[in-house]
């Protein structure tokens, strides 16, 4: 069914709050952080090369692709980076140590854009002398363990001033890497001063090509300067990798001699980046069907540029979609991207046994779907269930787990974009009580409340959450999907009702303060 932004009359009104409620960061990858298999090299390999750090290393939002890439078929190179991380939460997450247990040789540890202290005083945010005894730290616990840490300055930023040159806002986080690895004795790459030398020299139009976007206050689309499309990881990706070999002569034989080249999917990013047209297709059971489910809110929200079809079938499992034809005619679609996520029906019993087990079939027709999607060119991404809003003591009933975590699984093993609409939802629930997550509730037979499937109001705000969720990784869709104003977002919560006029309070009184300020100068 094709759906589009007319479907719901419009894309305003949605949840304040609903990016908060368990979205990840830009640039995360569900595989980063299964220790157990991020722990097992690659067969054939002889030398292993971890990434740490923030979102600017990642493979979705940074140079993490484009550096592996240009490294040779003999190293295993991981990217165990995590958006919106800091020298400081990156230890307090529980990152570090997941880093630590996949015993790389090397890592390669970069940090700074989120130590920075600025304005808003966030908790991830410390003073230099913290950064500095942070870097220190991980440091001596990398060589304890027997791996070689090698220190990285930020990525610039690509914010030109009015000379055309780059205003770097990180210089003295740079300066401090610098002096922790000339004190330590630790190789350093200085990708800070060469990604300012190569932005200086192609300027400002030809930079900000490098780079993504994102949403304003207003909801429209405006250049991010300081994430990466795919160009930009392959070109500051290499720059990282031959300043490697430079610096750690041991590893100079596994840079590749020639620049890599962007891959299929990579060529195909940029082009749909750039403007292309792209075809969207929604797979999966009721919860994401137009008639109840969030597909109707995201197809929505998209741009003319999306054709947009849900194929999703009411009362489908993973095994009832392959068996009843379903999947044959969602791949003849030749989408450029399948939304796939089930679960609902697969859990519920034919007899004395589930439609399709958590532990082997259900993985097992992710997999055939992953699969059969690149088969024909297309990306893959997979999607936890929607959370059913039913609630005892106060927090809602997680009775999808099980299979949820069988799709993160499979995501991370086949390594392919997740949006965890299950962990998204049920925190946004989890902030409500029952009356107020009704509201999202599709009227059932006589009268009665039907706490799986969605009502208009419903579909905006899951359909919104998966929107915003996917840009994330898929970063090339983010033009794609319409913007909502912050100040649109209306809130479900009393709670967030409640905040929002404090804060409403708190403007007033700084404002009446301006104003007796200005009248007596």
């Amino acid at each position: 069914m094709r759906l589009g932004m007319d479907s719901l009359g419009g894309s305003g009104g949605s949840c304040r709050g609903v990016l908060a409620a368990g979205a990840m960061a830009q640039g995360d990858s569900p595989r980063s952080f299964d220790t157990a298999t991020a722990a097992v090299r690659r067969a054939g390999t002889v030398v292993r090369v971890d990434l740490i750090g923030d979102s600017t290393q990642t493979n979705h939002a940074g140079y993490g692709l484009g550096f592996c890439a240009n490294l040779t078929a003999a190293v295993d190179c991981k990217n165990m980076s995590r958006g919106g991380a800091s020298t400081k939460t990156y230890r307090e997450d529980g990152l570090w140590d997941k880093a630590l247990a996949t015993k790389p040789d090397y890592m390669l540890i970069q940090f700074g854009h989120n130590d920075r202290e600025t304005e808003a005083h966030l908790p991830r945010q410390v003073p230099m002398d913290q950064y500095e005894a942070n870097l220190r730290r991980y440091v001596e616990e990398a060589r304890a363990v027997g791996i070689k840490p090698v220190l990285v300055t930020p990525l610039a930023q690509r914010t030109f001033g009015p000379d055309g040159k780059i205003h770097n806002g990180l210089a003295a986080h740079g300066e401090t890497m610098k002096r922790v690895a000339n004190e330590m004795k630790v190789p350093l790459l200085d990708l800070q001063a060469d990604s300012i030398a190569y932005l200086n020299k192609v300027g400002e139009v030809e930079g900000t090509k490098l780079g993504i976007t994102r949403k304003d206050a207003e909801g429209k689309t405006v250049p991010d300067k300081t994430h990466l499309n795919w160009a930009g990881s392959y070109v500051f990706g290499r720059i990282v990798a031959v300043d490697m070999g430079k610096v750690v002569p041991a590893l100079r034989k596994y840079v590749k001699r020639k620049a890599a080249e962007l891959p299929p999917e990579g060529v195909k990013a940029m082009k749909v980046f750039e403007g292309g047209s792209v075809k969207i297709v929604l797979v999966g059971d009721s919860t994401v069907n137009p008639g109840g489910g969030w597909g109707k809110g995201f197809c929505a929200i998209v741009t003319a540029n999306v054709t947009c079809i849900d194929d999703a079938i009411n009362g489908a499992s993973t095994k009832s979609f392959l068996d009843g034809g379903f999947w044959t005619k969602a791949l003849a679609e030749k989408g450029d991207y399948y939304l796939i996520q089930f679960g609902h029906n697969d859990q519920k019993f034919n007899g004395t046994t589930r439609v399709a087990d958590a532990e082997t079939a259900y993985p097992a027709n992710l997999r055939r779907f992953i699969g059969d999607v690149r088969a024909i060119g297309g990306v893959p991404v997979v999607v936890t269930s929607l959370s059913r809003r039913g609630y005892q003591n106060g927090k809602v009933i997680e009775d999808l787990k099980d299979y949820a975590e069988a799709a993160r699984r499979v995501a991370a093993e086949e390594d392919v974009a997740l949006v965890d609409l299950n962990a998204m939802s049920t925190k946004l629930l989890d902030g409500m009580t029952q009356e107020e997550a009704d509201q999202f509730d599709m009227a059932g037979p006589g009268g009665q409340k039907d706490r799986t499937h969605l009502n208009a109001e419903g579909q905006k705000v899951f359909g919104r959450m998966v929107a915003d969720s996917l840009v994330k990784t898929q970063v090339e869709l983010a033009p794609d999907i319409v913007g909502e104003p912050a100040k649109a977002r209306r809130c479900c919560t009393a709670s967030c009702q409640e905040r929002r006029n404090l804060a409403t309070k708190r403007r007033a009184r700084g404002l009446a303060r301006s104003r007796a300020g200005w009248r007596l100068r």
